[in-house]
């Protein structure tokens, strides 16, 4: 048997995550150079650490839309679309069986995205639409996680169009940010980890899960991410154009 150096409190989680087999070679036997193992653990902080970061990386876009009280500069269509690609990568995934770790920034990430939408309805005059489109939104979310309802084939069908749908939620945005040559109320720190973010999901997505679906997705995702990014710096410094949805602002009759 071999003996764990390691305190009990701090191994459990590790092997939790891990598994026990590389709990055994990287952390008791110290053999950290073993190469399935290595890439094995480092694909599964990273994922966890994606998740982590999927719980506040839109939080400063809505505390920014809630101090400004404005939504200049961001796209509706881009949020709308990538709430219902948020909903189907988290029933895919999950009715794949795939490892939490692997997806679950898309949970908090969909709920982030969902608060957004609604304010900017709601900072735009359009409210009563954001209550009827959540329960819309609760309806396609129960359809999607029940294999009654939706079966396999046409979740995996589902799936395949949010690859287009993701690239698709993102060129809104761009076009935005190209039309006004400003950034706007976009957050940096949001379109900064997002790009980050599915830079890291990609290893993640190679290491632990066997889906081109999935992996076509992640690429696809990072190429538009990191566009959005390149805008923002490119964009750093530009002057702020007028502000027309400004909550206090005339409203049109």
């Amino acid at each position: 048997m071999t003996d764990h150096w390691l305190p009990e409190i701090l191994r459990s989680p590790l092997a939790a995550l891990i598994g026990e087999e590389c709990t055994v070679t990287l952390v008791d036997q110290l053999n950290i150079l073993e190469p399935n193992c290595l890439s094995h653990a480092l694909s599964k902080g990273l994922g966890l650490g994606i998740v982590l970061g999927g719980c506040v990386v839109k939080l400063p876009q809505l505390f920014k839309i809630l101090k400004s009280k404005s939504v200049a500069g961001i796209s509706l269509s881009s949020y709308v679309l990538e709430v219902i690609a948020n909903v189907i990568t988290m029933a895919y995934n999950f009715r794949k069986g795939y490892d939490f770790t692997t997806y679950g920034e898309a949970l908090f990430i969909g709920a982030q995205n969902y608060i957004i939408t609604l304010l900017i309805l709601l900072l735009t005059g359009r409210a009563s639409l954001g209550m009827a489109a959540g329960a819309l939104l609760v309806v396609f979310t129960y359809a999607l996680f029940s294999d009654v309802l939706v079966n396999s084939a046409l979740l995996s069908a589902l799936y395949g169009l949010t690859i287009p749908l993701v690239v698709s939620s993102r060129i809104p945005q761009i076009y935005t940010i190209h039309k006004n040559k400003h950034t706007g109320q976009l957050s940096a720190f949001a379109v900064f980890n997002y790009f980050f973010g599915t830079a890291a999901r990609l290893f993640t997505t190679l290491v632990q899960v066997d889906d081109s679906l999935v992996l076509i997705g992640v690429v696809l995702a990072t190429i538009a991410n990191g566009v959005l990014a390149a805008q923002m710096l490119y964009y750093w410094n530009a002057p702020a154009p007028k502000d027309k949805y400004r909550l206090d602002s005339k409203k049109k009759e």
